[in-house]
């Protein structure tokens, strides 16, 4: 992802999302110098994702397939190559939080060797006030 991506990456988070980023964070995220990947399909940004890592852990933040793609793969294949991206840069651990209402996105990370690790209590915000979520991990080594 580049500065010039953002615009493109901005319209699958808002159709993604009931509560999506905002530009400002996706220009901090590549102005810090976190890991931020698109996928592409003939030149249309079909999925981004957003790693922080440092100290052999890395922090998947944001994962979002465009919703008029979702259910062919894009994802999970996607996640398969960031996570031997992140791999070869010496992640050893990975983790990530996911709504518990999210079964879809459950099932991709479970598929791909994510477990439960934990619970974070009121994290996300919800039509109707907040939402867990729950945190998963793999280890990459």
């Amino acid at each position: 992802m580049r500065d010039e991506d953002v615009e493109r990456v901005l319209d699958v988070e808002r159709r993604g999302h009931l509560f999506p980023w905002t530009r400002r964070i996706f220009a901090d995220c590549l102005r810090v110098g976190y890991t931020c990947l698109v996928l592409e399909e003939e030149g249309t940004v079909v999925a981004h994702l957003v790693v922080a890592s440092g100290a052999g852990q890395a922090h998947i933040l944001n994962l979002c397939v465009d919703p008029e793609r979702q259910g062919r793969g894009y994802g999970g294949g996607f996640l398969d190559q960031a996570l031997e991206r992140l791999r070869g840069n010496g992640v050893e651990s990975v983790f990530l939080e996911v709504r518990p209402s999210n079964a879809v996105a459950i099932a991709v990370y479970e598929s791909r060797g994510f477990n439960e690790v934990g619970r974070r209590q009121d994290y996300y915000p919800a039509a109707r006030g907040r939402e867990d979520a729950l945190v998963l991990a793999r280890q990459l080594i």
